[in-house]
Formats: C-alpha cells, sequence, structure tokens
C-alpha cells in the first residue's frame, strides 16, 4: 500500500508539472505572437513601464527586436524637460517610423513623469500591435467627450528663476570640514532667442589638527555668466557670452570677459534630440586683476583672445557618441593657448556586446594667472591653489557582454535596491 501510495503521489507531481508546463507554453507561444521591443531609453522607469505594458513582448537586444524604441530628451526653457521617443520598425514592419513627443514641467514629479513615459510609448504603439494576432483585444478610450478651449496667459514672459542655498559639513576629532553655497539661474527661452543669467558663490573651509599645531585652509569662488542667443534660421545662430568674478584657487581678485560668436550647425536645430554638428566661433576681451603678482610679473592685464568649438552628437540604434574639441588662443601671443577634447561613445558591437568608452584630454598652455610664489604644502594636498601643468586628462572603458535569454518580460524587484 505504502508503494501504491507514493506511486500516485509521484504521478499526481509529473502531472501538475506537466499542466504548468503546458500553460507555461502557451504562454510562449501568445508572447511570440505579440510585438517584440526594445526600450532604448535611459531616462525611463522600465521596471515601472514593463508593470503596466504587459501586452507587448520586451527583448534585450536590438537585433530581435520588431520596433526599436529610441528616447532623448532636452532641457526646456522652464526648467522641465522635452521627452522625443523614436519608433523605428525593424524585420516585417520595417519602413514604418514615428516620432512622438512629450513635455514636462520643472514641478513635475518622477511619478507624473513616467505616467507620460508609458502613455506616450502606449500611443506610439498602437499602429504597430494593430497589424498583430492580438489586435482584437485593443481597446480605444477616449477620456473626455468634450474639448474646452484654454487660453493660457503667461504673466511671466517666459521668465524662469532657479534659487539654491546648499551648504554641508563633517567631521571627527581632528579634522572638521565645511561647504556653503548660494546659486541664483534665470532664464528665457523661446525659439527666437535664448536669455540666461548664472550667479553662485561657494566656500569651503577645511581644518586638520595636527598633534599641537592647526591648519585652516579656505577656497571661495563668486562667479557670474550671462549668455543671449539670437536665432537667425535653422542653421545659423549668434549672441555673446559674459563672464565675472573672481577665485581664490586661480588667483582672481576680480576676472571679466566678453566674447561674441556666432554658431553654424549642419544639421537643422529641429534635429538637434537626435543629432547636432554645432561650429561655434567667438573672439573677445578678458580683463583680469590678480590676486598675487603672477609668474610674468603682471598684477592686472587687459588680454584678447579667440576661440573655436566643434561639438558632435547622435544618438542610434547602433548606440550613441557625443564628441566635442574646443581650443582658445591669447591674440598677444599665439603659443599661449588651450586644446579640450572630450567624447562619450556607447557603442553595440555585436548581439549583446556593447562597448562604452568616457575621457577628456587637454593641452594646456595658457596659465597666465599662476602666482609667482607658487603654492603651500597644504595648499598642493588640498588642491586650494591652481598649480602649473601642461596637460589634464580623466577617463573610463567599460565592456559588457550579456547572453541567454532573448525575453525579459518579467519584473521581480525583491530584495533590489
Amino acid at each position: 500500500m505504502n508503494y501504491q501510495k507514493k506511486l500516485s503521489l509521484f504521478l499526481l507531481l509529473i502531472s501538475f508539472l506537466n499542466t504548468f508546463a503546458q500553460q507555461d507554453s502557451s504562454q510562449v507561444k501568445e508572447r511570440e505572437q505579440s510585438v517584440s521591443v526594445f526600450l532604448d531609453c535611459n531616462f525611463c522607469d522600465e521596471q515601472f513601464i514593463k508593470q503596466n505594458l504587459t501586452f507587448i513582448n520586451y527583448v534585450r537586444d536590438t537585433k530581435e527586436a520588431q520596433v526599436h524604441i529610441l528616447g532623448t530628451s532636452q532641457n526646456t526653457g522652464s526648467g522641465g524637460n522635452e521627452y522625443t521617443f523614436f519608433f523605428i520598425g525593424q524585420e516585417n514592419f520595417s519602413g514604418m517610423k514615428d516620432t512622438l513627443i512629450v513635455s514636462t514641467r520643472n514641478d513635475a514629479t518622477s511619478e507624473e513623469i513616467r505616467m507620460e513615459h508609458l502613455k506616450i510609448i502606449k500611443l506610439g504603439l498602437v499602429r504597430y500591435i494593430a497589424k498583430t494576432p492580438i489586435a482584437d483585444k485593443l481597446k480605444i478610450e477616449y477620456g473626455s467627450s468634450e474639448i474646452e478651449e484654454e487660453v493660457v496667459e503667461d504673466k511671466w514672459n517666459s521668465w524662469v528663476f532657479n534659487l539654491g542655498l546648499d551648504g554641508w559639513f563633517n567631521g571627527q576629532e581632528s579634522y572638521t570640514i565645511l561647504y556653503t553655497g548660494v546659486s541664483l539661474y534665470i532664464n528665457k527661452v523661446t525659439p527666437d532667442i535664448k536669455i540666461e543669467f548664472d550667479f553662485n558663490y561657494d566656500y569651503n573651509e577645511d581644518k586638520f589638527v595636527i598633534g599641537e599645531d592647526e591648519i585652516i585652509s579656505t577656497n571661495k569662488d563668486i562667479s557670474f555668466d550671462h549668455l543671449l542667443v539670437k536665432s537667425i534660421n535653422d542653421h545659423w545662430s549668434a549672441g555673446y557670452e559674459m563672464t565675472l568674478g573672481n577665485s581664490t584657487y586661480s588667483n582672481f581678485d576680480f576676472s571679466g570677459a566678453v566674447y561674441p560668436g556666432i554658431e553654424y550647425n549642419l544639421f537643422p536645430y529641429s534635429q538637434s534630440s537626435r543629432r547636432q554638428l554645432r561650429f561655434l566661433y567667438g573672439a573677445g576681451s578678458r580683463y583680469n586683476d590678480y590676486t598675487d603678482t603672477t609668474i610674468y610679473n603682471q598684477t592686472e592685464e587687459l588680454l584678447w583672445q579667440h576661440r573655436l568649438t566643434i561639438a558632435f552628437e547622435m544618438k542610434e540604434k547602433w548606440g550613441s557618441v557625443s564628441t566635442s574639441v574646443r581650443g582658445s588662443q591669447y591674440l598677444h601671443d599665439l603659443s599661449k593657448n588651450n586644446l579640450r577634447i572630450s567624447s562619450s561613445i556607447r557603442l553595440r558591437i555585436v548581439k549583446g556586446l556593447q562597448l562604452r568608452l568616457y575621457g577628456s584630454f587637454s593641452l594646456i598652455h595658457d596659465q597666465l594667472s599662476l602666482p609667482k610664489g607658487g603654492a603651500s604644502e597644504e595648499e598642493i594636498l588640498l588642491r586650494r591653489k591652481e598649480l602649473a601643468t601642461q596637460y589634464r586628462y580623466w577617463g573610463s572603458v567599460g565592456l559588457s557582454y550579456t547572453f541567454g535569454s532573448i525575453y525579459n518580460n518579467v519584473v521581480n524587484p525583491r530584495f533590489g535596491n
């Protein structure tokens, strides 16, 4: 009897597992009939989207997708964001493309933002789902039966103000570190004009106790930046930049500069969320009043300078590239120059393999403000004074490879961060 009971229980268990296997096979078959989507959006809440958009099939590689959704974002004049979603059809949907845009306010919560992302992705996928076997399960509803015309009057006339107050401190028995900062940002952005005012005040104080000695090191920076740009057409812009301020780090009691400039974008500005190739040339003057006499025996001087910036940005299905080159020269001595190259690259090499490169390199031959007396040992260790150098760099390299099931529909946040 015991043997028969064990055999019955074993057969019951096999039957139970077989039922689940059949159900799982049915789910896989239905999933294969739905639209396969590769979500390429670094600002999206993917877990939220997968939990609330369950009638599509998410894949982990663009080569397995029928629809590649590419998301890009740009800041708006009000301090919010404009999100652009490109829907790119592949395989049986090849040639089908759509672009949908949604904007959020500067006071939008993360919940409101992700709901807007979800809504726009649902809208963009409708035409693709309509061509699949699950199309008869779609239900389209309209939220309101009445459309009220609303006229919005902007009492601020597109001006936006942002005030920031920051501070932090930490320490222990042998040291204390204090930081305070104040910032004010004012801007107005319209299709025709861009105006920005940016004020920053930063104060750092470090105190160290070494035996019976107490070392106090402070650093203070005040800066005011102003930018005005006028749109000429879909490729050309003109304007100027202005900077004022002082810096104990850079040996300035006061420094002020004005640089008029002109910019040409090879691609129309209307395509800026996807690609840009901008050439910006500016020339102007700078007046410096130094805290300490410089290594060139100057206490103050008026300098003329010109500079050229080339910036390239592109985001495609194969990845994204962002590269800029900026060069400047002082006109009184062309050997006093600066060249900076920076780049960010993300490439999908083959299925599942992705390469990430980040880096910046500068050739520096224009440190006119270095103090003649140099820097003390504590100023060097705490980086409180600018030091002589002919170059500066930073970089990182990353490589990732993912393999296994192409499906990643399941969301399980347990024990996660």
